[in-house]
Protein backbone atom coordinates (compact mmCIF):
# COMPACT_ATOMS: atom_id res chain seq x y z
CA UNK A 1 0.00 0.00 0.00
CA UNK A 2 1.92 3.47 -1.38
CA UNK A 3 2.35 5.61 1.75
CA UNK A 4 0.67 9.59 1.27
CA UNK A 5 1.55 12.56 3.32
CA UNK A 6 -1.50 15.12 1.99
CA UNK A 7 -1.24 19.19 2.38
CA UNK A 8 -4.05 19.67 4.72
CA UNK A 9 -4.90 23.41 5.04
CA UNK A 10 -8.13 23.53 5.69
CA UNK A 11 -10.07 24.04 2.58
CA UNK A 12 -12.20 21.58 0.38
CA UNK A 13 -9.91 21.20 -2.10
CA UNK A 14 -7.32 19.81 0.05
CA UNK A 15 -9.91 17.59 2.19
CA UNK A 16 -11.45 16.06 -1.11
CA UNK A 17 -7.79 14.93 -2.12
CA UNK A 18 -6.97 13.45 1.15
CA UNK A 19 -10.92 11.83 0.67
CA UNK A 20 -10.33 10.38 -2.82
CA UNK A 21 -6.49 8.75 -1.61
CA UNK A 22 -7.81 7.20 1.35
CA UNK A 23 -10.71 5.70 -1.51
CA UNK A 24 -8.07 4.97 -3.54
CA UNK A 25 -6.35 2.46 -1.26
CA UNK A 26 -2.93 4.72 -0.17
CA UNK A 27 -1.94 4.87 3.56
CA UNK A 28 -2.29 8.47 3.92
CA UNK A 29 -1.24 10.75 6.22
CA UNK A 30 -2.87 14.35 6.71
CA UNK A 31 -0.28 17.42 7.50
CA UNK A 32 -0.92 20.77 7.98
CA UNK A 33 2.31 22.93 7.34
CA UNK A 34 2.04 26.02 9.62
CA UNK A 35 3.55 28.72 7.68
CA UNK A 36 2.19 32.23 8.97
CA UNK A 37 0.31 32.42 12.16
CA UNK A 38 0.86 36.01 12.84
CA UNK A 39 -1.83 38.47 12.73
CA UNK A 40 -1.81 41.78 10.89
CA UNK A 41 -3.72 45.10 11.07
CA UNK A 42 -7.67 44.86 10.89
CA UNK A 43 -7.35 40.84 10.40
CA UNK A 44 -6.55 38.12 12.48
CA UNK A 45 -4.54 35.37 10.82
CA UNK A 46 -6.85 32.16 10.49
CA UNK A 47 -4.19 29.43 11.04
CA UNK A 48 -6.13 28.32 14.09
CA UNK A 49 -9.42 27.65 13.05
CA UNK A 50 -7.75 26.08 9.50
CA UNK A 51 -5.48 23.62 11.51
CA UNK A 52 -9.15 22.66 13.11
CA UNK A 53 -11.02 22.12 9.99
CA UNK A 54 -7.99 19.88 8.54
CA UNK A 55 -7.92 17.69 12.19
CA UNK A 56 -11.70 17.65 11.90
CA UNK A 57 -11.89 16.25 8.40
CA UNK A 58 -8.35 13.76 8.95
CA UNK A 59 -10.67 12.48 11.69
CA UNK A 60 -13.52 11.83 9.53
CA UNK A 61 -11.19 10.40 7.40
CA UNK A 62 -9.34 7.92 10.18
CA UNK A 63 -6.12 9.13 8.71
CA UNK A 64 -3.14 10.04 11.05
CA UNK A 65 -2.50 13.80 11.06
CA UNK A 66 0.54 15.72 11.85
CA UNK A 67 1.13 19.39 12.12
CA UNK A 68 5.05 20.26 10.56
CA UNK A 69 5.92 24.03 11.75
CA UNK A 70 7.76 25.90 8.32
CA UNK A 71 7.31 29.03 9.92
CA UNK A 72 11.09 29.97 10.32
CA UNK A 73 11.85 28.70 6.59
CA UNK A 74 9.00 30.08 5.31
CA UNK A 75 9.95 33.81 6.59
CA UNK A 76 12.94 33.19 5.31
CA UNK A 77 12.64 32.36 1.77
CA UNK A 78 9.23 33.35 1.39
CA UNK A 79 8.83 36.45 2.81
CA UNK A 80 11.71 38.09 3.00
CA UNK A 81 11.90 37.34 -0.78
CA UNK A 82 8.79 38.97 -1.19
CA UNK A 83 9.93 42.41 1.21
CA UNK A 84 13.50 42.79 -1.02
CA UNK A 85 11.79 42.45 -4.42
CA UNK A 86 9.34 45.47 -3.55
CA UNK A 87 12.01 47.47 -2.26
CA UNK A 88 13.55 47.01 -5.20
CA UNK A 89 10.60 48.38 -7.49
CA UNK A 90 9.38 45.06 -8.48
CA UNK A 91 5.96 43.04 -7.90
CA UNK A 92 7.13 39.79 -6.85
CA UNK A 93 4.73 36.66 -6.69
CA UNK A 94 5.37 34.93 -3.12
CA UNK A 95 2.56 32.31 -4.09
CA UNK A 96 5.43 30.78 -6.60
CA UNK A 97 7.96 31.12 -3.80
CA UNK A 98 5.97 29.24 -1.33
CA UNK A 99 5.57 26.18 -3.50
CA UNK A 100 9.12 25.85 -4.72
CA UNK A 101 10.47 26.26 -1.39
CA UNK A 102 7.73 25.29 1.23
CA UNK A 103 5.52 22.88 -0.14
CA UNK A 104 7.01 20.68 -2.87
CA UNK A 105 10.75 21.58 -1.42
CA UNK A 106 10.59 21.19 2.68
CA UNK A 107 7.33 19.46 3.16
CA UNK A 108 8.55 17.11 0.12
CA UNK A 109 12.01 16.32 1.73
CA UNK A 110 10.46 15.70 4.79
CA UNK A 111 7.54 13.21 3.54
CA UNK A 112 10.10 11.34 1.39
CA UNK A 113 12.84 10.80 5.04
CA UNK A 114 9.45 9.56 7.26
CA UNK A 115 9.08 7.47 4.42
CA UNK A 116 6.31 8.58 1.91
CA UNK A 117 6.32 7.19 -1.47
CA UNK A 118 4.46 10.25 -2.59
CA UNK A 119 3.08 13.91 -1.30
CA UNK A 120 -0.38 15.23 -2.42
CA UNK A 121 -2.00 18.27 -2.47
CA UNK A 122 -5.23 20.46 -3.20
CA UNK A 123 -3.99 21.77 -6.28
CA UNK A 124 -5.62 21.93 -9.66
CA UNK A 125 -3.14 20.35 -11.93
CA UNK A 126 -2.07 16.88 -13.41
CA UNK A 127 1.42 14.47 -13.28
CA UNK A 128 2.14 12.24 -16.27
CA UNK A 129 4.82 10.35 -15.72
CA UNK A 130 7.79 10.26 -15.88
CA UNK A 131 8.26 13.88 -14.60
CA UNK A 132 5.35 16.38 -16.65
CA UNK A 133 3.52 18.99 -15.11
CA UNK A 134 -0.16 19.75 -17.54
CA UNK A 135 -2.57 21.64 -16.76
CA UNK A 136 -5.91 20.99 -14.76
CA UNK A 137 -8.96 19.93 -16.22
CA UNK A 138 -10.96 23.00 -14.93
CA UNK A 139 -8.82 26.01 -16.94
CA UNK A 140 -10.69 28.38 -14.92
CA UNK A 141 -8.86 27.14 -11.56
CA UNK A 142 -5.75 25.66 -13.06
CA UNK A 143 -2.98 26.25 -10.47
CA UNK A 144 -0.15 25.62 -12.68
CA UNK A 145 0.91 29.29 -12.89
CA UNK A 146 1.42 28.93 -9.33
CA UNK A 147 3.54 25.19 -9.47
CA UNK A 148 5.63 25.94 -12.53
CA UNK A 149 9.47 26.10 -10.43
CA UNK A 150 9.16 23.08 -8.73
CA UNK A 151 11.17 20.23 -9.56
CA UNK A 152 11.07 17.02 -11.71
CA UNK A 153 11.86 15.05 -8.84
CA UNK A 154 8.69 16.57 -6.81
CA UNK A 155 6.83 16.24 -10.00
CA UNK A 156 7.47 12.76 -10.27
CA UNK A 157 6.17 12.23 -7.04
CA UNK A 158 3.14 14.30 -6.32
CA UNK A 159 -0.40 13.61 -6.60
CA UNK A 160 -2.88 15.66 -7.63
CA UNK A 161 -6.16 14.00 -7.10
CA UNK A 162 -8.53 17.28 -7.66
CA UNK A 163 -6.45 18.11 -10.87
CA UNK A 164 -8.76 16.07 -13.36
CA UNK A 165 -12.21 17.34 -11.91
CA UNK A 166 -14.06 20.71 -11.83
CA UNK A 167 -14.61 22.56 -9.07
CA UNK A 168 -18.38 22.42 -9.10
CA UNK A 169 -17.20 18.70 -9.05
CA UNK A 170 -15.33 18.78 -5.71
CA UNK A 171 -17.78 20.99 -3.71
CA UNK A 172 -20.61 18.39 -4.53
CA UNK A 173 -18.19 15.08 -3.32
CA UNK A 174 -17.03 17.41 -0.21
CA UNK A 175 -21.37 17.92 0.31
CA UNK A 176 -22.19 14.14 -0.08
CA UNK A 177 -19.51 13.06 1.87
CA UNK A 178 -20.66 14.99 4.93
CA UNK A 179 -17.26 17.25 5.06
CA UNK A 180 -18.01 20.31 7.31
CA UNK A 181 -15.97 22.52 4.85
CA UNK A 182 -18.08 21.78 2.14
CA UNK A 183 -18.83 25.56 1.22
CA UNK A 184 -16.01 27.05 3.02
CA UNK A 185 -15.13 30.35 1.73
CA UNK A 186 -11.46 30.34 -0.41
CA UNK A 187 -8.78 31.53 0.86
CA UNK A 188 -8.18 34.79 -1.44
CA UNK A 189 -4.88 37.16 -2.07
CA UNK A 190 -1.62 35.83 -0.93
CA UNK A 191 -1.37 32.97 0.31
CA UNK A 192 -0.11 34.58 3.88
CA UNK A 193 -1.65 37.99 3.90
CA UNK A 194 -5.10 36.84 3.55
CA UNK A 195 -7.42 39.89 3.05
CA UNK A 196 -5.90 42.17 4.83
CA UNK A 197 -4.03 43.56 1.72
CA UNK A 198 -0.40 44.10 0.12
CA UNK A 199 -0.69 47.66 1.02
CA UNK A 200 -1.36 47.03 4.69
CA UNK A 201 1.04 44.23 5.00
CA UNK A 202 4.24 46.44 3.27
CA UNK A 203 3.85 49.23 5.89
CA UNK A 204 4.22 46.40 8.60
CA UNK A 205 7.65 45.87 7.45
CA UNK A 206 8.96 48.61 4.79
CA UNK A 207 9.75 52.44 6.12
CA UNK A 208 7.84 54.21 2.94
CA UNK A 209 7.52 57.34 2.06
CA UNK A 210 5.02 59.80 0.47
CA UNK A 211 6.05 61.05 -2.74
CA UNK A 212 4.62 62.92 -6.01
CA UNK A 213 3.07 61.36 -8.93
CA UNK A 214 4.07 63.47 -12.17
CA UNK A 215 2.95 63.54 -15.58
CA UNK A 216 5.61 62.10 -17.52
CA UNK A 217 5.09 64.05 -20.58
CA UNK A 218 5.46 67.24 -18.35
CA UNK A 219 6.93 66.83 -15.29
CA UNK A 220 3.89 68.22 -14.08
CA UNK A 221 2.79 67.22 -10.33
CA UNK A 222 -0.67 65.62 -10.71
CA UNK A 223 -1.36 64.50 -7.02
CA UNK A 224 0.94 62.63 -3.98
CA UNK A 225 1.46 59.14 -3.34
CA UNK A 226 2.00 56.39 -0.33
CA UNK A 227 4.99 54.87 -1.89
CA UNK A 228 6.42 54.18 -4.79
CA UNK A 229 6.23 50.44 -3.99
CA UNK A 230 2.67 50.13 -3.85
CA UNK A 231 2.66 50.98 -7.81
CA UNK A 232 2.64 48.30 -10.95
CA UNK A 233 3.34 49.71 -14.24
CA UNK A 234 0.28 49.97 -16.43
CA UNK A 235 -1.76 50.13 -13.00
CA UNK A 236 -4.66 52.84 -13.58
CA UNK A 237 -6.91 52.25 -10.32
CA UNK A 238 -5.91 53.51 -6.89
CA UNK A 239 -4.21 56.36 -8.23
CA UNK A 240 -6.91 59.49 -7.14
CA UNK A 241 -6.50 61.73 -10.05
CA UNK A 242 -8.84 63.40 -11.65
CA UNK A 243 -7.35 66.36 -13.23
CA UNK A 244 -5.16 69.45 -12.22
CA UNK A 245 -7.00 72.62 -10.76
CA UNK A 246 -8.23 75.17 -12.97
CA UNK A 247 -8.03 72.57 -16.12
CA UNK A 248 -10.81 70.90 -17.82
CA UNK A 249 -10.55 67.20 -16.85
CA UNK A 250 -11.30 64.97 -20.03
CA UNK A 251 -12.31 62.14 -18.39
CA UNK A 252 -9.19 59.93 -19.48
CA UNK A 253 -7.75 57.89 -16.93
CA UNK A 254 -3.76 58.12 -16.21
CA UNK A 255 -2.37 55.36 -15.82
CA UNK A 256 1.46 54.08 -14.09
CA UNK A 257 4.17 54.36 -16.65
CA UNK A 258 6.95 54.25 -14.84
CA UNK A 259 8.92 54.99 -11.47
CA UNK A 260 11.70 56.51 -9.92
CA UNK A 261 12.61 55.18 -7.00
CA UNK A 262 15.68 56.77 -6.00
CA UNK A 263 13.63 60.00 -5.85
CA UNK A 264 10.24 58.66 -5.05
CA UNK A 265 8.38 59.91 -7.79
CA UNK A 266 5.49 58.13 -9.78
CA UNK A 267 5.20 58.85 -13.61
CA UNK A 268 1.72 58.75 -15.22
CA UNK A 269 0.21 59.26 -18.22
CA UNK A 270 -2.94 59.44 -20.27
CA UNK A 271 -1.23 58.23 -23.35
CA UNK A 272 -2.59 54.29 -23.44
CA UNK A 273 0.21 53.80 -26.02
CA UNK A 274 2.89 54.66 -24.11
CA UNK A 275 5.95 52.39 -25.13
CA UNK A 276 6.16 51.72 -21.53
CA UNK A 277 2.89 50.35 -21.30
CA UNK A 278 3.11 47.69 -24.38
CA UNK A 279 5.94 45.49 -25.54
CA UNK A 280 6.82 42.85 -28.07
CA UNK A 281 9.47 40.90 -26.19
CA UNK A 282 9.80 40.05 -22.79
CA UNK A 283 13.57 39.38 -20.88
CA UNK A 284 13.42 36.63 -18.17
CA UNK A 285 15.63 35.93 -15.57
CA UNK A 286 15.74 32.88 -12.82
CA UNK A 287 14.74 30.44 -15.69
CA UNK A 288 13.22 26.74 -15.19
CA UNK A 289 12.55 24.69 -17.67
CA UNK A 290 11.71 21.21 -17.86
CA UNK A 291 12.00 20.69 -21.31
CA UNK A 292 12.74 22.51 -24.54
CA UNK A 293 10.08 24.28 -26.97
CA UNK A 294 10.60 27.37 -29.68
CA UNK A 295 6.89 27.44 -30.30
CA UNK A 296 5.47 28.15 -27.08
CA UNK A 297 2.07 29.45 -25.30
CA UNK A 298 2.81 31.85 -22.13
CA UNK A 299 0.56 32.64 -18.89
CA UNK A 300 1.26 36.02 -17.86
CA UNK A 301 -1.07 36.05 -15.23
CA UNK A 302 -2.92 33.75 -12.92
CA UNK A 303 -6.26 33.04 -15.29
CA UNK A 304 -4.80 35.19 -17.85
CA UNK A 305 -4.91 33.82 -21.22
CA UNK A 306 -2.56 32.05 -23.34
CA UNK A 307 -0.35 34.18 -25.51
CA UNK A 308 1.56 32.03 -28.20
CA UNK A 309 5.12 33.47 -28.38
CA UNK A 310 8.70 31.78 -29.55
CA UNK A 311 11.26 31.20 -26.67
CA UNK A 312 14.87 31.66 -27.05
CA UNK A 313 17.38 30.78 -24.10
CA UNK A 314 15.46 33.59 -21.59
CA UNK A 315 13.67 35.31 -23.96
CA UNK A 316 10.20 35.49 -25.21
CA UNK A 317 8.82 37.19 -28.46
CA UNK A 318 5.46 37.99 -28.98
CA UNK A 319 3.64 38.82 -32.81
CA UNK A 320 1.78 41.29 -31.47
CA UNK A 321 2.70 44.07 -28.70
CA UNK A 322 0.91 42.58 -25.19
CA UNK A 323 0.43 45.40 -22.19
CA UNK A 324 3.94 44.91 -19.98
CA UNK A 325 3.39 42.55 -17.10
CA UNK A 326 5.19 44.13 -14.01
CA UNK A 327 8.90 42.97 -13.62
CA UNK A 328 8.75 40.37 -10.32
CA UNK A 329 5.91 38.49 -11.53
CA UNK A 330 6.45 35.07 -13.89
CA UNK A 331 5.87 34.55 -17.34
CA UNK A 332 4.64 30.73 -17.31
CA UNK A 333 5.33 28.34 -20.41
CA UNK A 334 3.47 25.61 -22.24
CA UNK A 335 4.02 23.38 -24.83
CA UNK A 336 0.23 22.17 -24.68
CA UNK A 337 -1.04 21.62 -22.33
CA UNK A 338 2.20 20.58 -20.32
CA UNK A 339 4.19 23.49 -18.27
CA UNK A 340 7.47 23.86 -18.86
CA UNK A 341 8.90 26.43 -16.74
CA UNK A 342 9.25 29.43 -17.09
CA UNK A 343 10.89 32.89 -15.54
CA UNK A 344 10.62 35.84 -13.53
CA UNK A 345 10.07 38.97 -15.87
CA UNK A 346 13.18 41.21 -15.28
Amino acid sequence: MPKVFVGMSGGVDSSVAAMLLVEQGYDVTGVYMKNWSKDLPGMKCPWAEDLADAKRVAVKLGIDFEVWDFEKEYHEKVVEYMLKEFKKGNTPNPDVMCNQEIKFKLFFEKAMEKGADFIATGHYARVASPSRLLRAVDENKDQTYFLYRISEEAIAHTLFPVGGMLKPEVKKLAKEHGLHNAYKKESMGVCFVGEVGMKDFLKEYIDIEPGEIREVETEKKLGVHEGAVFYTIGQRHGLYLSGTAGEVNDGLPYYVVAKDLEKNIVYVSKNLNDSHIWTKELKLKDVLMRGEAKDVLVRLRHRAPLVEATFDKDTLHFENEIKRPAAGQSAVIYDGEICLGGGIIA
